[in-house]
């Protein structure tokens, strides 16, 4: 059986199979709904179920509360038609612009960036070029369906190797290999490229650039296009790591500041030791964005990295600093861990 879903305010319709979800069926169709995980952990597919029904999948309590559900919002990740359905979502410019495909990738280089990050760098195909957005991400497919995502590094001007950064998550199956016995010449096969977090270029707002830990890797595409693009719009990037060794390429961000117009850099450490010899900003790194900005109103952010760091800084800045709602684009980097209490 086959549901007919309408997407407000666009007008733009979509069918949607009995066994599949509102956002599987709407990527399958080139509709740019806004989605990140696709797991029902970051909330990044909220949007409002106008008529219809729909079956609700497992999801994580802070994605969508119970008070949101009784106000009629889903997430289109988990949520199955159970009729012609109608909602209202914010789509996305562009997302069905480069076809989604299945490569086997190499491995090219193996790079500790850090004791816990590695600096993941692949060869696509000779017959194969991946087209994508700075800030998108790709999809691991490992052995008994499972996957892994991980945002692409580098811009896509620059796409002769994909390079990804990933922490090691002790216990993770798939960085215990990256970590332990991948070498180099190894083959991967990936999906991609998936996401709807990448610069919305029709904006001229200034820009606030927001990264914890390893949510550096898409905001490093990000203001490397930004850069390629020779775009005048200001940029600032706020890095927060725990420990100074957390800002694995803090060389190359103060570079960027010292030879790019219109871009600023501020790293922040939460838990310095005094054997960090640390002189810059201290605490929560988007409670520094509120002190520099205490009005966001003109502005667009992009955040990326821990899902307690975007939640907080969404909530923030929408409900202290002026941000309109529809200016925050996030990418939250959930975990196994965290799926698993979805």
């Amino acid at each position: 059986m086959t549901f007919q879903v309408s997407v407000n305010p666009s007008g733009r319709q979509f069918s949607c199979e009995a066994d599949e979800t509102i956002l599987a069926a709407a990527i399958r169709a080139g509709i740019g709904l806004p989605y990140g995980c696709k797991n029902g952990a970051c909330g990044s597919c909220k949007g409002k179920l106008v008529s219809g029904s729909v079956a609700l999948g497992a999801h994580q309590e802070r994605a969508l509360s119970a008070a949101e559900q009784t106000a009629g919002h889903t997430l289109f990740c988990c949520a199955v038609p159970q009729s012609d359905v109608a909602i209202e979502a914010r789509e996305v410019l562009g997302v069905g612009e480069f076809p989604i495909k299945k490569v086997p990738v190499r491995v090219a280089r193996l790079e500790r960036a850090a004791d816990d990050v590695m600096i993941l760098s692949l060869q696509m195909p000779a017959t194969e070029r991946m087209q994508y957005k700075a800030g998108q991400y790709v999809e691991f497919l490992l052995k008994d369906n499972k996957r892994r995502a991980y945002s692409i590094a580098t811009p896509p001007h620059s796409d002769e190797l994909l390079s990804l950064h990933l922490r090691h998550m002790p216990g993770g199956v798939f960085t215990d290999h990256v970590f332990g016995a991948m070498k180099e010449r190894d083959i991967l096969r990936f999906e991609g490229p998936l996401g709807t977090f990448f610069l919305r270029e029709e904006s001229t707002k200034p820009i606030v650039l927001l990264a914890s830990g390893t949510g550096f890797a898409p905001i490093k595409a990000i203001v490397e296009h930004w850069a390629h693009s020779k775009s005048t719009r200001p940029v600032t990037l706020y890095w927060g790591g725990r420990r100074p060794k957390d800002l694995y390429m803090h060389a190359l961000c103060e570079e960027w500041a010292k030879t790019l117009p219109n871009f600023r850099y501020v790293p922040v450490i939460s838990d310095p030791l005094p054997e960090d010899g640390w002189n810059g900003r201290t605490g929560f790194v988007h409670r520094a964005v509120m002190q520099d900005l205490p009005d966001l109103s003109g502005h667009q952010v992009y955040a990326c990295g821990a899902p307690l760091m975007v939640d907080a800084a969404q909530t923030d800045f929408t409900a202290q600093c002026q941000l309109p709602e529809d200016e925050f684009y996030a990418d939250s980097f959930t975990s196994e861990a965290d799926l698993a209490a979805a």
